[in-house]
């Protein structure tokens, strides 16, 4: 992998990884173009990799709010007192919605990185979920805000999460659509979704930064693999502060009107055999 391509899907990856489209459907895609052979184990564990650069972005621009969680967490772990705090049911709330992808995740790890890399399952999930968003956005009260959150909320998001484990679902699309059929205000869903995307995000991409050290060394490279990863810091805290404000007064439309398009278009791609799968 070259410089230019490396910045190109870094910049893919900033723009999309908290947008209801699918980070990894668009990097799977991106990748597919560029020539790469998308199921290898070395481009399975770029595109992981590099969304460590989105998730720290995430972590400074909610830095505030991230640490205030972090805090009001431990003074209810350690006294009794301080658990009636927002932050530390939060904290927990974060916990206990992050446990169902990790078991999920480890689980079907080999069918994530092979099978699901295909375009099919990708243009297919890109149309299936579409209907869900639709859905939320139809039946949405949002009367419930960020103070009304439980654990049961983000376990139900967190099982949500786990959909996304196919690319095309989208992991913000899924959480996002969870959270407003919970009856949630769509600021509070996006920003759930953020906080549960960092313990979700920074375990793949570490544990692929270990497991597949010599795949990428031997593949795509590690210098590549750091400039697409910086790349997607930058252009992702810029996408996460224009999604806060979008999300406020706008619904999924014109996301599902996308998704829907990129769908019905790699579809025909591949039945035509205008491009392969894998």
């Amino acid at each position: 992998m070259n410089i230019f391509e490396a910045v190109f899907l870094g910049i893919i990856e900033g723009v999309t990884e908290f947008l209801p489209v699918s980070s990894t459907g668009h990097l799977t895609i991106a990748e597919k173009l560029l020539g790469f052979k998308i199921n290898d184990p070395d481009i399975t564990a770029f595109t992981a990799i590099i969304q460590i650069g989105a998730v720290l972005a995430t972590v400074v621009y909610f830095r505030k709010e991230i640490w205030d969680i972090i805090t009001g967490w431990i003074n209810g772990v350690t006294n009794k007192t301080s658990r009636t705090t927002q932050e530390y049911k939060l904290g927990w709330g974060i916990i206990i919605g992050s446990i169902p992808i990790a078991v999920i995740g480890l689980l079907f790890k080999d069918q994530v990185e092979s099978t699901l890399r295909s375009l099919w399952y990708i243009g297919f999930a890109l149309l299936l979920w579409s209907v869900v968003m639709y859905a939320a956005d139809l039946y949405a009260k949002q009367f419930k805000h960020e103070k009304d959150i439980t654990w049961k909320d983000t376990l139900l998001i967190g099982l949500a999460q786990c959909i996304a484990l196919v690319p095309g679902v989208s992991r913000s699309g899924a959480t996002m659509s969870a959270g407003l059929f919970r009856d949630f205000d769509r600021v509070t869903v996006t920003k759930l979704s953020f906080f549960l995307s960092i313990p979700a995000l920074l375990a793949a991409g570490l544990l692929q930064s270990v497991t597949e050290a010599s795949a990428i060394s031997n593949g795509v490279g590690w210098g590549p693999t750091i400039i697409a990863t910086i790349v997607s810091f930058f252009v992702a805290y810029a996408a996460v502060a224009w999604l806060l404000k979008f999300v406020a007064k706008h619904t999924f439309k014109a996301f599902i009107v996308y998704r829907v398009a990129l769908g019905i278009v790699i579809l025909l791609l591949l039945a035509t055999n205008t491009i392969s799968a894998t």
